[in-house]
């Protein structure tokens, strides 16, 4: 058995860096209440969790005022509306909980997705059939307009199927809900989800992933929109052999709050999970927290796990939160570990990249983007890339505007070696991508 633990500032500077916080990482002891993160409450009924004060460890982080009206079914609440592009063969209808199948793969885990599964509303069907592999991603776009909606969607991916499918979050208002992602056996299911809504809109959903025997899942989460977005993702596996991979990026602004919540379950044998978020945040009062909870229960021989959280604060201000937890309850494992990191720029990149003729914005612009491109290369779907890559150099622009006249390393065009040892600073990969 192979267990590595990290919690750092990449540099002792860091550590004091005002509105820069990274916590000291922890097996479930003092951050979380219950005897193991098995026993926090899952039903689907809103009755069985109690009403939040804001003080419990679940909630603590987020800003409860901004989020209360979530926690009590609306009978007024309507559901979103979903707009569907999708490949010839891949089955989608809409219809009540029932009627789709919901319910086999996600179960609320807390009130707000309680009282979402309760508002009930029209719940929607993206089927991938077995043995298909389909050459272009499925398309959904979820469209706010303005008032409050509760909705819960299902992707079922055939066994030993092959697909992406995208969902993206826009528009205005204040959304709860579910997303459940069940991968059958053998399949290979890379799901995407993206949180490009309006200033002022407000999201708080659960999304669960169970993942089949010798299936490979693939979950991304990309938020840079909205006043409030809590994000919680669960994985489950339902058989030994499954592989889940989470990875997620994050760019707040002042004002915002952006919060991930994973929650992988190692039950079954011989299962892998890899987690990889990376976030940045600028202005007075971003704040972004992610929590990643690992469990490898007694029965769960075999096990692989690692999880990794990087934060890169750009202005005085803004406040990252990162609690890895890591709770193991058997030895007989191949490996696990978790790392945490949160800090400013390196000032050898600055300097690297300053050598070689860049003004200063323009070397931090390309190692925020380098800070980045690793996660959005792995989505696989361009034209989603490139628009994800747009929004953050928009985002850039209000902090680092390009000085003038200057050129900046188009994609593609790095001449630069790499250093010794093989290994790329975050520069470096911007000037490649």
């Amino acid at each position: 058995m192979t267990v590595v633990e990290e919690n750092r500032t990449p540099g002792d500077e860091l550590a004091d860096t005002p509105g820069a916080t990274g916590r000291a990482h922890s097996h479930g002891a003092g951050t979380v209440p219950d005897a193991s993160r098995a026993a926090r409450r899952t039903s689907f009924e809103v009755a069985d969790f109690a009403v939040p004060t804001g003080r419990e460890e679940e909630w603590r982080f987020s800003p409860f005022a901004r989020i209360k009206a979530l926690f009590e079914v609306a009978a007024a609440e309507s559901a979103p509306a979903l707009e569907v592009s999708a490949p010839e063969g891949v089955e989608v209808r809409s219809g009540s909980l029932e009627e789709v199948g919901a319910g086999t793969g996600f179960v609320p885990g807390d009130r707000v997705a309680a009282a979402a599964w309760q508002a009930g509303g029209q719940a929607h069907l993206v089927r991938i059939p077995a043995e298909a592999e389909l050459d272009e991603p499925v398309l959904l776009t979820l469209r706010g307009t303005g008032g409050a909606t509760s909705g819960h969607l299902v992707v079922d991916a055939g066994r030993h199927s092959r697909a992406t499918v995208v969902l993206d979050h826009v528009g205005s208002g204040t959304h709860r809900g579910g997303v459940e992602v069940r991968a059958g056996d053998g399949a290979q299911l890379t799901f995407v989800t993206l949180q490009e809504w309006d200033s002022g809109a407000v999201q708080v959903s659960q999304q669960d992933v169970l993942v089949g025997r010798d299936a490979t899942v693939k979950h991304f989460a990309v938020t840079l929109g909205g006043d409030v977005v809590r994000l919680s993702t669960n994985v489950r596996y339902a058989a030994p052999g499954g592989d889940a991979q989470c990875l997620g990026l994050y760019f707040s602004d002042a004002g915002q709050h952006l919060e991930h919540r994973l929650f992988v379950d190692h039950e079954a044998t011989h299962c892998k999970s890899y987690v990889e978020y990376k976030g940045a945040l600028q202005g007075e009062t971003a704040r972004s927290v992610w929590i990643g909870d690992v469990l490898i229960r007694a029965a769960a021989e075999g096990t692989e796990t690692y999880e990794l959280n990087r934060n890169l604060v750009l202005t005085d201000g803004a406040r990252a939160d990162s609690v890895p937890n890591l709770e193991i309850e058997t030895g007989e494992i191949v490996g696990a570990g978790h790392a945490s990191a949160t800090g400013r720029f390196d000032d050898e990149q600055l300097f690297y990249l300053q050598s070689r003729g860049l003004a200063e914005a323009d070397a931090r612009r390309l190692v925020v983007r380098g800070f980045f491109a690793d996660i959005l290369q792995r989505i696989g779907v361009p034209a989603v890339q490139e628009r994800l890559l747009a929004t953050i150099e928009t985002e850039l622009e209000t902090t680092m505007p390009a000085a003038a006249g200057a050129t900046v390393p188009a994609a593609g065009s790095s001449t630069m070696p790499a250093p010794a040892g093989g290994q790329q600073t975050d520069a470096e990969k911007a000037e490649e991508n």
